[in-house]
Order: structure tokens, then C-alpha cells, then sequence
């Protein structure tokens, strides 16, 4: 079946709502096959993420055209507990998630060209 992610099996570390956020914010005008794509997850889980993620306003959308343009709170304060009483933010997560994107992305360009 082209198109299905491989389904994974245990525990990770980063969650799945955790990803999709990563990748909205990198491309706020992604489409659900995209997002979908890039975090290796159905088109279904996606659309019940970011369905989750608006309805505890951590996102917003607005129509525009045949797509969606997201908009990601940056200063909401993340869940947890433990990390809601450490002032821990989404901008904060998504910047962890950034600077460990762009270590990956090092790490490729390195073994691309060595």
C-alpha cells in the first residue's frame, strides 16, 4: 500500500502532537498529506491532532483559498504539569525541536558530501 506510513511499535520520546506541530511550524500552509507525510503518520491521525491541538488553543487556522494557513500560540504554556511550572512554552519545545532538526540536517549534509 503506497502512501501508508509503517506503523511503529514501543514508546518514543517525542509525541505525535509534539510533531505535528514541529512540522506546522515549519511550513504554516502545509497541507494534511504533507504534515502527514513528513511526520510518517495516517492523513486521520493528523487531522484529530490538530484538531486536539486547536481545541486547547496551542493552534488556529483560517481558510485561504482551497487550504489552510496555521497559526501556531508560541507563548502558550506547554501541559504537563511539571513542565507548565517550569514556564515552559511552545516556542521553548519547538525550539528544542529545531535546534535537533537542524543537527540532523548537519549531520546528512556532512555524509552527503564526505
Amino acid at each position: 500500500m503506497d502512501g501508508v506510513p509503517e506503523p511503529h511499535a514501543g514508546w518514543t520520546f517525542i509525541t505525535n502532537h509534539a510533531r505535528v506541530l514541529a512540522a506546522i511550524a515549519d511550513n504554516q500552509n502545509a497541507r494534511i498529506r504533507d504534515i502527514a507525510a513528513h511526520c510518517r503518520l495516517t492523513e486521520r491521525a493528523v487531522q484529530k491532532i490538530i484538531a486536539d491541538l486547536e481545541e486547547s488553543s496551542f493552534l488556529s487556522h483560517t481558510r485561504e483559498g482551497r487550504g489552510n494557513a496555521y497559526r501556531i500560540s508560541p507563548g502558550k504554556t506547554l501541559r504537563h504539569p511539571a513542565e507548565a511550572e517550569a514556564g515552559l512554552t511552545v516556542a521553548s519545545l519547538l525550539g528544542l525541536l529545531a535546534q535537533d532538526e537542524a543537527h540532523r540536517g548537519a549531520g546528512r549534509q556532512a555524509t552527503d558530501h564526505g
